[in-house]
Parts: structure tokens; sequence; C-alpha cells
């Protein structure tokens, strides 16, 4: 094999990296060591900060399956560096999946086939910890109870809390997910993994992975200590301390030191608050006492860290947090994910289908924790009551643990975060290489005119130095943070909070926002509007609910109070709010059933709906005919199929007490179910009236019912698919749901247009019905035209295609009319609109079509949670800065790609957004755009202030270095400390303007208008601080400088001049409107230039003796001339 090979982990997912082999050399560690000691351990911080070159400066190279060390490569556009050390791990098998019984006797070396894997089906999950036993046995006991199994030594590396495992097979190292990745189908998940495992299969697995825990730990003050100084920063910092020691300015490294200790403790207390914060989030399930299924049908009580993929748990009856993704294969049970969805509605998790043994081949599918999560329960969140058989116990098979769950996922990436990349950052990072490069030129300088004038080595060496540490200034970070850190506090006072205080300043550069629609920018509850029954293929006329007499025995009625997954919590109905509007309307009740009433339903306890009595027909008939008639119309649900938002909707088998056959009644989509029915049962107006529904912005659902035959009884019933139930119904009519504007939606859509910022609306509700709340909220002007793109995949040998069409009239139009070239101002009256299907379609066939349509496309409808991420990378490919706005609900990717998320919920799922409003609309958009604005304003301000800062002190002090002099020690500290702190964090509080204007501030550094500013104050302060010099040498009383002679005059007039400089740059480059307030708003800016202007002013034209001799500043003179020089009149 070549021991040049690349091997690519992660392949074709966001966290993929490129891999490279090493063997640690002895030699070059040797040689390594030797430069470290002679260059003071420099190099040791060096190969720190630099991974790669730490790597290839240790080891050679080779294959990755002989690595004791890998190099890792991000292929983002990052392209960031890693390293990771291969460890060996002894176990009693090879692959973790199978029993100890199959593993080889025989013994097996890393290089032998039978090591892992190799078996392709054997990828796995750990979390990076020790292995080792709960109770706190090492893992080789488990090997000494199989002496007769060869222990196999496994490879394996951790990194970001995951390990990687060699695979033989495919030659390659491979993470270990869990149970779904053995592709077993539902049936096979049934019949081989539902009685559990023993004890010594458990503690075979756990080998491979480690516990079930997330691991958040808190890092001791100390390392976190360690790390925060061990930034290049701080150690450049300390760099400058030393010389400044050497160079008794102790005064001023004093300063330096308390501010660094200052600034240090701070950024401690943040992170480690953070990190407390991170760990109690996840400390809620970590260790939990649960129940689980052994082989040999007992039921055993372990620690949740104990739980392996395989494991059989069983489900409290009272409910739990769950520690691990599991899919459940027996029971039904209600869950509250706002952990994961942002939204508390509770949500019914059914068990996961076991196909019938002549249907297998048909309907048996591969199980995965996506298509099947209507069956799963995910880590954290939380099951608030279990159903179950009479008799039986809820049970679950643990799918993925620690790390690999939907909650250990969601916490890796808020441990991991992708930096941050603004073009502000880089601009600044090129910056301060120009300033460098300066500090290396009057580096030379002071050392070649040093040496012509025979200064001592030791002054040479520190002299030289201090010059770098005045042009680069060891305060650059802490004053770019300011404007920050008070723009963090001003959304914080208005209910913005930000865990990602650096997107503030990219939140200056939005320039489009895409918005969900339900529950951001209409209201979250939706409200019945009225229905429209189908009778005989025609419909009826519109009514205003169904809650009539006439009505009640209807399937109609039957269809609104059976079709939900409603259920009662503590005595209350709790469910989606559209499933509880529309059985409110209805005015049936809901019921849980007892035990005694379950005999009718063959050992289920169902719920069952019942009309209320005053809604029956009132007929005259004995007491005890009226009681049964009652019980006839009392509806038991035998079983759900759960809303699917992959299927659009979702279906239950019901059935009247009395009757031997069931019912199926179905709801969802209209489009969908209408394709479900009986042609005949579908009214030719269909179209037309749904069209008509959506275009006015209402939500339309769909009803269908079926009769089923009666060889389906219930235990086929239970494990029946859905497909065999949802054919060949018959459509029953129409529900017309109304969803509400928030009444800020329109005027800050409004405010966000007329600041050139693009609004879109990425919704999962239905085109048209988007369309008409796009239309109604402002984002689409009423004279504009919408234009809708169809994209057909391929089919029966016929390539992709896409078709036009105005949402307005039913005819196809051509691209040519849509899109042409010569007319772009035209193009701005056409809002492209699409459905998710479609969205997908041109992705995968018309990737080029894409980038256009998306620079015109405004409504994007049905999109599933990862075509909203994949959205945003497509709006971002095109070069828009783009902010999302979402309630939580399916929006966490989205709003963990965007430039800018700003969730308006505030449980866990916004987590992993950067922002969190408390106000519930979209009023917080504008606000956090124009603090972003501001706080980049703000960073361009400082930042162009202490570059001249820099350059004004490098001016004056490269002028003193030609005549072997200095600013002293308290001048230093007096403008570093009195006038550039002062001033730094007094123009950073500069407020945001009070509104969003059309043009955005520049995004980086390098810019004509910002470097023609920058380096004309160079040249102003250049010009004035030489004329200073030089004019110094034409006064009368000016004596020629030599070694002997005492002359200060120079570093008095380019301190005072220095001075006035810093504060007039100050001024210029305090930027106000239109992104922040007027700086003469800012009182604290405008009283501190005035103090120290004043301050100056007052001890040069009336020296104070004890200030003078502080500040080491002398006058060659008597000091009531002092005016005269200042104005520069010659002495005769």
């Amino acid at each position: 094999m070549e021991k040049e090979d690349i091997k690519v982990l992660n392949k074709g997912e966001e966290e993929e990296m490129e891999l490279q082999g090493y063997r640690l050399c002895h030699w070059r560690l040797v040689l390594v060591g030797l430069g470290v000691l002679c260059t003071g351990g420099f190099l040791l911080l060096l190969l720190y900060w630099m991974p790669e070159w730490c790597v290839k400066s240790t080891c050679t190279r080779t294959t990755a399956r002989d690595a004791e060390v890998v190099l890792l490569r991000s292929t983002d556009e990052f392209r960031r560096w890693f390293l990771a050390r291969v460890r060996v791990m002894l176990a009693p098998g090879s692959n973790p999946f199978h029993s100890l019984e199959t593993q080889t006797t025989s013994p097996c070396t890393p290089s032998s086939p039978s090591c892992p894997f190799s078996s392709p089906a054997t990828p796995a999950v750990a979390n990076g910890h020790t292995t080792q036993h709960s109770d706190g046995r090492p893992a080789q006991e488990l090997i000494k109870r199989f002496a007769d199994y060869q222990p196999v030594q496994i490879r394996y590396f951790t990194f970001h809390s995951t390990k990687y495992y060699w695979d033989e097979e495919k030659q390659n190292f491979k993470d270990l997910c869990g149970l779904e990745e053995l592709q077993i189908s539902c049936s096979t998940l049934h019949s081989e993994h539902s009685s559990g495992l023993t004890r010594n299969q458990q503690e075979y697995r756990r080998l491979f992975f480690g516990m079930n825990e997330i691991a958040v730990k808190v890092p001791s003050v100390f390392k976190l200590l360690i790390k925060e100084v061990l930034n290049p920063f701080y150690i450049f910092q300390l760099f400058s301390v030393i010389l400044w020691t050497a160079d008794e300015y102790y005064y001023y490294a004093a300063a330096i030191v308390f501010m660094s200790v200052i600034s240090t403790a701070t950024s401690l207390y943040t992170v480690k608050k953070q990190y407390v914060m991170l760990h109690d989030m996840v400390a809620a399930h970590s260790i939990v006492r649960v129940s689980v299924c052994r082989a040999n049908n007992d039921t055993e009580e372990v620690l949740s860290t104990d739980l392996v993929p395989g494991d059989v748990m069983v489900i409290p009856s009272n409910g739990t947090i769950m520690p691990c993704d599991a899919v459940l294969i027996s029971g039904t049970c209600i869950v509250n994910e706002s952990m994961l969805t942002g939204e508390s509605v509770p949500v019914t998790k059914t068990n996961l289908p076991n196909p019938l043994p002549d249907e297998t081949r048909e309907t048996d599918s591969v199980y995965n924790t996506e298509d099947h999560k209507r069956h799963t329960l995910f880590c954290g969140t939380n099951v608030i009551q279990t159903r179950f058989y009479s008799g039986e116990l809820v049970k679950a098979v643990v799918v993925r643990t620690g790390f690999s769950t939907a909650k250990g996922q969601l916490v890796r990436s808020i441990l991991y975060p992708k930096p941050t990349d603004f073009k502000l950052y880089r601009d600044a990072y090129l910056f301060l290489m120009c300033l460098v490069a300066v500090a290396g030129i009057g580096f030379v300088y002071s050392i070649v005119l040093s040496v012509l004038k025979k200064v001592p080595a030791k002054t040479i060496i520190i002299e030289s130095l201090d010059i770098i540490t005045i042009t680069v200034p060891p305060a650059l970070p802490a004053a770019m943070t300011a404007g920050i850190v008070y723009a963090q506090r001003r959304l914080k006072n208005i209910g913005i909070f930000c865990i990602s205080p650096q997107r503030i300043n990219i939140c200056g550069q939005i320039n489009l926002v895409c918005f969900d629609k339900t529950g951001t920018l209409t209201e979250d509850g939706l409200d019945l509007w009225g229905v429209q029954r189908v009778e005989n293929g025609s419909f009826y006329l519109s009514e205003e609910n169904a809650y009539k007499e006439h009505l009640v025995k209807s399937q109609f009625v039957a269809c609104m109070a059976t079709c939900h997954s409603l259920t009662k919590i503590e005595g209350q109905l709790s469910g989606d709010p559209l499933d509880l509007k529309m059985f409110e309307a209805t005015g049936w009740v809901l019921e849980e059933a007892t035990e005694e009433e379950t005999a009718l339903h063959n050992q289920i306890m169902p719920t069952v709906v019942r009309p209320p009595t005053h809604l029956l027909p009132q007929e005259s008939v004995p007491l005890q005919e009226e009681e049964e008639e009652l019980s006839a119309y009392e509806i038991g649900i035998v079983r759900q199929f759960p809303f699917s938002s992959a299927l659009q909707r979702m279906s239950v088998v019901a059935r009247l007490l009395g009757e031997r056959r069931m019912d199926a009644y179905t709801k969802g989509a209209p489009e969908v179910v209408a394709g479900l029915c009986k042609k005949e049962t579908v009214p030719e107006n269909f179209a037309e009236v749904l069209e008509g529904y959506t275009k006015q912005g209402f939500r339309v659902i769909a009803l269908a019912h079926r009769r089923l035959e009666s060889k389906l009884n219930w235990h086929k019933v239970q494990n029946v698919n859905r497909d065999h139930i949802e054919l060949n119904m018959e459509f029953l009519g129409l529900i017309i749901m109304q969803n509400k504007l928030k009444a800020e939606t329109p005027g800050v859509l409004q405010n966000l247009r007329h600041a050139n910022i693009r609004t879109v609306m990425v919704t999962g509700d239905k085109l048209l019905t988007a369309i008409s709340v796009a239309r109604d909220c402002g984002m689409i002007p009423p004279q504009d035209t919408v234009i809708i793109a169809d994209a057909l995949p391929p089919h029966d040998g016929q390539a992709a295609k896409i078709t036009w069409r105005y949402a307005d009239q039913p005819m196809n139009i051509s691209l040519e009319d849509v899109c042409h070239e010569d007319q772009p101002k035209a193009q701005e009256l056409y809002h492209f609109a699409m459905n998710g299907k479609s969205f997908a379609v041109i992705a995968e066939h018309f990737p080029d079509m894409l980038q256009k349509l998306v620079l015109h496309g405004t409504v994007f409808a049905r999109m599933a949670p990862d075509q909203k991420t994949q959205l945003i990378e497509a709006l971002q490919g095109v070069d828009y800065f783009v902010g999302m706005c979402g309630d939580g609900a399916n929006d966490c990717g989205a709003l963990k790609r965007a430039h800018a998320g700003i969730s308006l919920s505030e449980l866990e799922a916004s987590v992993a957004s950067p922002f969190t409003s408390r106000t519930p609309n979209i009023s917080c958009v504008p606000s956090l755009i124009r603090e972003g604005r501001a706080a980049l304003i703000t960073s361009f301000c400082v930042f162009k202030f202490m570059a001249l800062y820099s350059i004004i002190q490098y001016i004056s002090v490269t002028l003193l270095y030609s005549i072997l002099s200095n600013l002293g020690d308290f001048q230093f500290l007096f403008i570093d400390i009195c006038i550039i702190l002062l001033i730094v964090f007094t123009m950073s509080l500069n407020p945001a303007w009070s509104e969003l204007v059309p043009r955005r501030p520049p995004s980086g550094l390098i810019s004509g208008s910002l470097l023609f500013s920058v380096l004309t104050q160079i040249l102003i302060c250049l010009g004035f601080q030489m004329i200073t010099f030089f004019w110094v040498q034409q006064q009368p009383w000016y004596e020629v400088w030599t070694p002997q002679t005492d002359n200060v005059c120079f570093n008095t007039s380019l301190f005072y001049v220095s001075s006035f400089q810093y504060l007039i740059v100050a001024i210029v480059f305090s930027k106000g409107k239109p992104f922040r307030q007027p700086s003469y708003k800012n009182w604290p800016f405008v009283l501190s230039a005035v103090s120290v202007y004043i301050f100056v002013m007052f001890i040069m034209f009336n020296p104070v003796q004890a200030i003078d001799s502080f500040l080491t500043v002398r006058y060659a003179f008597d000091t009531q001339e002092i005016h005269k020089v200042c104005s520069g009149v010659d002495h005769k």
C-alpha cells in the first residue's frame, strides 16, 4: 500500500476531513527537543499553534493502517488542521454486533483480515471515554472471563468526542454510530433485537461504544487559564511586558499586566459560565435508573450510563427523560420534543410496524431514525406518559447512545463550532501584517542607527524590539471587542440574547432574511373558518362549523373527531393546535378508556370519542334503549398512523362500538388525500375550489374515509402497513383554517424592503397558501407577478424538466419570457415560487438554474428541515449575507447555518441559534441588523484609530531614536491609559441609528475610501511631527545634541503634538449617522475628549511642577515664554 495515501473521513457529511497517517520518529523528537531548549520554549508554542508543523516535525509518513498519529484537515473553506493520537484497545472480539460465541478463537493481529471490522455492517460510536465498566472493573476482566478467546488489538482515535475505529474491510477509520448502521429491516428489528442482551453482550458492546453519556466536562479554572494565556495575543503581551520591564518601563508594564488580568478573568468567567450552562442542559438525563429486558425474559434495573445499542429498555408509565435514542417496539408514548423541534406540543410516538409474513417483501423497509422518527424516542426528549396493552410493557430498542444521539449531535455542534468567516477579520489580519512589516522597517532602522552611533548592545536589543510593541499595540483585541460588548448589552436590554458575540458584526452585512411562516409571520394558533362537505362527488355550500345535530352521524364529523393525535394529560386535552381546533369544532368528548372497557377491543386500551348528548337525535325511546343508542355513537381509535411530513397526511383506524368492521379515516394535504381517493368521489371542481381558498391565504385540510374489510381484525390492524389502509378511499370534504398575520409583520417587512434587504418565505405549508400570505404581508407587492417553477424528476426514460406558470393563471410560459437578459429592470417585477419537491429536483438536476432562481425566489413552500438548510447554503453561494428567523420548529439547521439565526423560541432548540428573541415576533430583526451595523462601524472606527495610534507613536519614537532619545515611561503611560484606552472605550458607546437606511456599511478594511482616509491621516500626522522635529532645531535656544547634553526639547514637543493628534484622529474617525448616533450624543466620549484636550492645553500653557516632573516634561527656557514656542515665534 502507498505510504502517501490520504483517506477521507465522514465523506459527504458536514464534518468531512482528510486523514494522513504518521509514525513517531525518535531522532526528530530529539531535534525538536533541542530546538525547544534553544528557543526558550518558543518552538514548543509554535508547534502548539500549528498542528501540521508539530506532526511533520516529529513524525514520518506511514499508512493510515499503521499510524501512531493521524493528521486531520477539514475539507471546508477554513481548511483547519487537527492531530489525534491513535490508541490500541484489547477486546475478546472484533465485531461489537456479534455475540462472543461467534468471534474467532484464533490469534488475531492488527493485520489479520478478521480484525475490525471484517464485516461492512459494523460501524459504531463512542464518546471518547476510557473503556471501563460503570462499577469500575477494567475491561480486561471481560477478556479473562473468556480466556479461550485470543484478545484482539483494535486501533482507534478520538476526535471531537467521537471515536473512529480502523475498518479492515474499507481500509479506513470509521465511527460507530449505532444499531441502525447494521441496515436492519423493521421486521428483523422485531424478530432478532426485541428480546434484549445478556449482561456479557452488554459489557462487550460497551468496550466499543463506551459509556452512554454526553459528557460536557467543565474544565478547571487552571486548565482554562493555561489555554487562554497560550493564545498568541497573550504571548505577545507577555513578550511586551518582559521587554518593558527590562527597559525599566515598570509602570506601563504593570498597567498592561493589570489590563490583561482583568481581560483574562472576564474571559475565563464567560467561558466557564457557558460550560456550566451547557453541562446543566445535558445533565437532566445523564444518570437515571432504567429497566432493561434481558435475553432470558428477566427485567433488570441498571444505570442509564450502562446502556448500549441493542439493549431493550422499558419506558415507565409515568414517563421519563430519554437517556438515549431508542425505537418503540411495543406500546405508545406521548412525548414532548421541544428540545429538538422547539415546539412544546406533545407528539404521539407509536410502535415500529412489524409487517406480516406475507407482505414483508413489499412493505418491510430498512430502519433509520429519519424515516421512522414517528416511532423513535430521541435522547433528551420528555416522555410524558405511555399507553400500553394489558399485561404488556412499553419497550424500546436502544439504537444510539452518547454523542451519537440527536441531543449528542446538538451538543457537539455547540462544543465544536465552525469558525466565523467574515471579510472584516481577514482584512484585519492583513492590516496587522502590514503593521508588522512597518515594525520590521523600524526594527532594522533602529539597529543600524544605534550601531552607527555606538550604542551598547543591550540598549540596541531593547529599543529595537520595543518598536515592534509600539507598532502592533497589545490592546488592539480588547479595543476591537468593546463595540461588540456594548452592542450585546444593548441587544439584551431589548430582549435579544446572543451566545455568539462575533456574529453581531456580521449582522451588519445582512442583505437577505428568510422567514418561517407559521408562528413567525403569522400567529401560532389556527382558527376554523369553515367546512365544505362532499357527498356523491359534489361540494355542498361552505358551512361555518360541523357542530350540528344532523351531522353528528356523518363520516365527515367522525373523521374530524377521530383523525388526530390528541391525548389527555392531567385531565387537559393536549396536542397539535390544528388537531385541537378541529376536534373542538365538533363538540365531541374524548375519554381515555378504563381497563374494564378494553375487553371490547381485544385487550387494547383505546382512546374513545363520543358526541355530546344534546347533539344526538331526540327520539322517544325507553331509557334502556336510549343508553344503548348513546353507546352506539362511541368510537374507539384502534390504531394511529401519525402525521408524516414526507407523506403529508395522518390516518387512524377506528371502530364504532358494536360494529364488527372497522373504518379508516385520513386527513392531510388536499392534493395528497384526493390522490388516495376514488376518482368518482372527488368533485370535478376540486382544484378550482381548493385554489380559491389557498389564494385567500387559508390553510386547507382534506378528509377521507374507507370502510375496511371484515377480515382485518385487531391483530392484523396492529401490524398492517399504512399503504394498505390509505387507498380507494372516499373523499369527504375540506376543512378551512385561518392563520392570521401577526400585527407587527407588515410594518417590519416594509422597513426591510425600504432598506434594500430582501425577504424570503420558507415554510412547510402549501405553496398557494404561502404565496397568499406573502402578498398579504407585503413580501410580494400587489403589482408584482409570481411565477411558479414546477420541476419533474426523470421518469420512464425522460429527463428531468422544469415548467413555468403564473400563479394567477393556469397557462404555462417559456423560460425566455421569465428571464430575459435584455430586460434586467423587468426582473424586479417577478418573484419565483416553488415547493420542496421542485427544489429537490432543481438542486439535483439543474444546479446552475438553482443559483439563478434563488436570486429572485421569494416563496419556498412544503420545505423539509434539511431543504431549508440547503436553501440557506444556496443563497450564501450567490454572495448573500443571510439571516434566518424562525420559531425553532424544524428550523434548527437553518438557524445554525445562516450568518445570523434568530430564534423566536426560548426553548432548548434555540441553543444552536446565535440569537434568541424574547419578543415572539419579527420586530427583533431590524433591531438586530441596526445594532449589527453600529457594531461593524464601531469596529472600523476603533481599528482605524488604533492603527493611527500605533503609527503616530511609531513616528514619534522613530524620530526620537534618531537622536538616541525616547518618550518617558509616564508619557507612554499617560498616552496609553489616559488618552487611548479612555477614548477607545468611550468612542464605542455610540448607539445604533434609529432606522435602517438603504445602504450597508462596508464589509472589509481593504477598500479605497477606508485606505485613503487612513493614509491621508498618516501623511498629515507625519508631516506635522516632522515639522515640529525640524522646527525645534531652528530655534535660537536649540543646542546640537551630543551624548553629554540633556536636550529634552524634542521629547516634550513631540509628546504634546502627538497627544493632540490622538484626539484629532479619534474625532475624525468617530463616525456617526447613518449607522450610528452622532458622536455629540455620546456624552462619555465628548466628556473624555474635551477633558483630555483641556488638560493637555492646561499643562502646556500653565506648567505645574508636580505634573511636569511626573510626565518628564521639561522646558528649555522660562515657562512664561512657552506660548511663544507653541505659536512658533522665534526668540531674538
